[in-house]
């Protein structure tokens, strides 16, 4: 019988902050600028260079600091972490190694089962991007590209709290969706705003102490921080099922394979040479400044989404999947101030054929062609009866795909509900002259094939027939 192993994971999540400059110098932090066209003096390292601390980007680590509950060090310092690679240009990073900004805190995720766990969180800390190596620039040279080295990032260390793939990811996703609320990351997974790094162990029994960690680094997609995960864990399993011993290492997941690979083996503090970094003298954040950020702070996930409930009436899954979305949740208050429309049936449109949209399209509802207005208007006519729901969802891709109004396009495309009772009766009189056998099958007790008439009238009226009066009327007539 196979051994049955108990998973130990740990994060490392990179956030890059939103400032207008890098964390040590004036450079831009645009994405998707020619190489090397972003880069200044104090990036490249030159000597004679000094780096100067970016205010903001201790005020965002503050603000993150509040949203996750962890205590904020008011007198924080900077470190060097020395090691040799082609896109590091000063052969050293600046970082936080004894004094980071933020120690503690936790987040609180919520799985699938209505299950819920607070993950600790071991500290966070401030420290300024590398550049970037690109392989595939020539078949036998290596492209540096150092538009990244300095852009500032918020690392968040969590402790060895996780224990399944699925969780990790949880995790993750409530993580993004925290920054992105509180402002401080577009959380861009695709151009590198948000990264993870991902510690994994396995042991014989939950109780069993740990066992040799391996990092995997640089992960930039949910899907395959599950699938890194979940393939690490069998390469251990089976290594140690086979006698063998698992080796601290980094590794790196390949997507096309599906797999890791060795990338080094391990390095221990002590290898980096961390030491205080000379030209960032220590600093003391005031505590007024500490309570001016937390005064400012924005509205946070959980507290929308009782304020949803509260205000909305709604469930509190509802609540938590519009209240989870920043964009979503925007959209839906814009919605509800300026629709007549029930916040039920706003909501369901929302988690249903709108979120359908985005799925399919992979299109963010920000970047759609779909307003609140748009949808309003829409919603309006299903409700006033100028169109049947069928007709709207119809309308509903038309919109989504070239933004046009809902009002223009009943129009243009005459999608009018059929609603007087003469031409619904003239509706049913032809589908019942074409079907003289149903109509005897009906008549003599086969109640069933109702509904095959209600189908020919619907088919033949395109969707436009109200169906409550035909349901109405077809009774009488066939009576």
């Amino acid at each position: 019988m196979a051994q049955k192993w108990y998973t130990v994971i740990g994060l490392e999540v990179h956030v890059q902050l939103l400032t207008e400059s890098k964390l040590f110098s004036t450079a831009l932090t645009g994405y998707g600028s020619k190489p090397n066209t972003q880069a200044s003096l104090v990036d490249l390292g030159l000597p004679g260079t000094l780096p100067v601390l970016n205010r903001e980007a201790i005020h965002q680590a503050i603000r993150f600091g509040f949203a996750s509950n962890a205590k904020v060090n008011q007198n924080i310092s900077f470190d060097r972490k020395n090691y040799f690679y082609p896109d590091l240009p000063k052969g050293y990073q600046i970082t936080q190694h004894y004094n980071p900004i933020l120690w503690g805190g936790t987040i609180t995720i919520e799985r699938p089962d209505g299950s819920s766990q607070d993950i600790r969180i071991h500290h966070t800390h401030l420290e300024e991007d590398a550049g970037k190596s690109s392989h595939d620039y020539a078949s036998n040279l290596t492209g540096i590209d150092l538009n990244r080295a300095g852009m500032p990032l918020l690392e968040i260390v969590s402790e060895p709290d996780l224990r399944t793939p699925e969780d990790a990811v949880t995790f993750l996703k409530t993580l993004h969706n925290l920054i992105v609320y509180l402002g401080i990351c577009d959380g861009n997974m695709q151009e590198g705003s948000m990264r993870c790094d991902a510690n994994i162990s396995i042991r014989k029994s939950p109780e069993a102490p740990f066992g040799t960690r391996v990092e995997i680094k640089n992960i930039n997609s949910f899907k395959f921080v599950e699938k890194a995960i979940q393939h690490e864990i069998k390469r251990q399993a089976q290594i140690l099922q086979e006698g063998g011993i698992i080796k601290q290492q980094t590794r790196l997941y390949d997507e096309s394979t599906g797999t890791t690979r060795l990338m080094r083996d391990k390095e221990q503090a002590h290898d980096y040479r961390y030491h205080p970094e000379p030209d960032i003298p220590g600093i003391h954040i005031p505590s007024s400044a500490i309570e001016l950020i937390q005064k400012e702070l924005p509205e946070l996930p959980d507290e929308k989404k009782k304020r949803f409930m509260d205000n909305y009436s709604l469930s509190a899954y509802d609540a938590k999947i519009l209240s989870h979305d920043k964009s979503y949740s925007a959209f839906y208050e814009k919605l509800m101030d300026i629709s007549k429309s029930s916040s039920k049936s706003a909501s369901n449109w929302l988690l249903g054929p709108v979120a359908a949209a985005i799925n399919r399209s992979g299109t963010p509802l920000e970047k759609s062609h779909l307003t609140p207005e748009k949808l309003s208007n829409l919603l309006e006519r299903i409700e006033d009866g100028t169109i049947s729901n069928s007709i709207a969802k119809n309308i509903f891709e038309e919109i989504w795909e070239t933004g046009a109004l809902p009002d223009t396009i009943i129009e243009q495309k005459g999608l009018k509900i059929i609603s007087d009772v003469a031409s619904i009766q003239l509706l049913i009189d032809s589908v019942l002259e074409r079907n003289p056998k149903q109509v005897e099958q009906y008549r003599a007790g086969n109640e069933k094939i109702f509904g095959y008439f209600i189908g020919q009238a619907m088919k033949e009226s395109q969707g436009k027939v109200d169906p409550r009066k035909l349901n109405e009327l077809l009774k009488i007539t066939l009576s």
